[in-house]
């Protein structure tokens, strides 16, 4: 054991040990400085770090390389009762039965199972038959500008140069080609301020807005959008809504904030047009977009990694950092145990089996 992590253990403890060193979002460093002690002790990895992302890479001259990505930030403990350390239930019942286990706790489903895995299989296979760069980076789960692979592809890009990425996000052991974009926009209904006692002397923003609810209830969005051979579904909600000053005060300005969740056929500035289409006459204002990333699955590094995981690919419909590498070029697509609607929940769960599986499926692939 090495820093605390054993990544030459069984990957399931690997996975608890990482999850019970707290790294919520901009609280990184612990984590990172145990991974980075951990891969130094590898002898066949080159160990590199920016900030609190840390990037460990064979040099073995193989034909190809492959880039296996994960984030080591989880979003905030649960309150009042965090949920943390990690709580298993269940038995191990190998080799006669099941290794029925579950680990409950923060990271567990996005995406420290993920991480474990990497990390598991970094050590176990000193010569893969293509180069692997294994990334581990920080703060994803906040604003992207502080997006710990954003910030190494600005300061390092030779550091993610490749073929084809992995991304070990959670998608229940199977494989999601791409992911849809993602954009936000801040639609304003005006209107005119006035004592509520006198109505009639003002114009009523909130009640303007009215027509912006109309408008998404009416919407019916794209539910079958096939790029590449698989299907993706598109998503346009109101997610906030803002307005007023005072209770006896007519609004004057109401804001909805509203997501649209795009298929990777359609461009961000598509995207943007068909939202400003749809609220024609209200003042539209973006304040967040991604690109989406087209699956890249005809790729002969993305197939044989299918072949290996031997499940049939899906979409993915939630925005990944998949659509970082697909702007850098590198066909992407995630792959991770846990099932992503577990994501951030207070009862954030992974099931052992799964984590195990998605280790030797890796291992698998990179040994073929």
């Amino acid at each position: 054991m090495v820093g605390g992590l054993d990544l030459q253990g069984d990957v399931v403890d690997l996975t608890r040990a990482i999850c019970d060193i707290e790294s919520v979002s901009g609280n990184e460093k612990r984590l990172a400085d145990a991974i980075e002690t951990a891969l130094r002790e590898l002898g066949h990895l080159e160990v590199l770090r920016d900030g609190d992302a840390v990037v460990a890479r064979t040099d073995l001259g193989r034909a190809s390389r492959v880039v296996i990505a994960g984030h080591i930030d989880t979003v905030p403990l649960r309150r009042p009762e965090p949920n943390l350390p990690v709580q298993v239930i269940g038995e191990d019942l190998r080799p006669a039965g099941p290794d029925r286990r579950v680990l409950y706790g923060r990271g567990t489903a996005d995406m420290k199972s993920g991480v474990a895995v990497q990390l598991s299989v970094a050590a176990a296979v000193a010569e893969p038959t293509r180069d692997v760069t294994w990334v581990f980076y920080d703060n994803e789960e906040v604003e992207a500008t502080k997006n710990g692979l954003g910030r190494i592809a600005r300061n390092h890009p030779d550091w993610l140069a490749g073929d084809f990425a992995v991304l070990c996000e959670p998608s229940s052991a199977g494989v999601e080609g791409g992911c849809n974009g993602t954009l936000r926009v801040e639609v304003r209904s005006r209107g005119k301020a006035a004592h509520s006692a006198r109505a009639w002397f003002g114009v009523n923003a909130i009640h303007g807005a009215a027509e912006v609810l109309n408008r998404l209830n009416d919407y019916r969005p794209r539910d079958h959008v096939e790029v590449e051979g698989l299907v993706y579904r598109e998503c346009l909600n109101a997610v906030l809504i803002n307005g007023g000053v005072a209770t006896n005060v007519i609004p004057d300005e109401c804001v909805v904030t509203v997501n649209y969740r795009f298929a990777p056929s359609r461009s961000v500035e598509e995207a943007e047009a068909h939202v400003r289409e749809l609220f024609d006459g209200f003042d539209v204002v973006v304040t967040d977009a991604a690109a989406g990333a087209r699956p890249g699955l005809d790729h002969p590094a993305a197939a044989a990694f299918v072949r290996a995981v031997g499940i049939e690919p899906t979409p993915k419909y939630g925005w990944t950092d998949v659509a970082r590498f697909s702007e850098m070029g590198v066909p992407a697509v995630n792959y991770g145990p846990a099932e992503a609607i577990l994501s951030h929940t207070d009862d954030e769960h992974c099931p052992a089996e799964a984590i195990t599986r998605c280790r030797d499926a890796l291992a698998r692939w990179l040994s073929d």
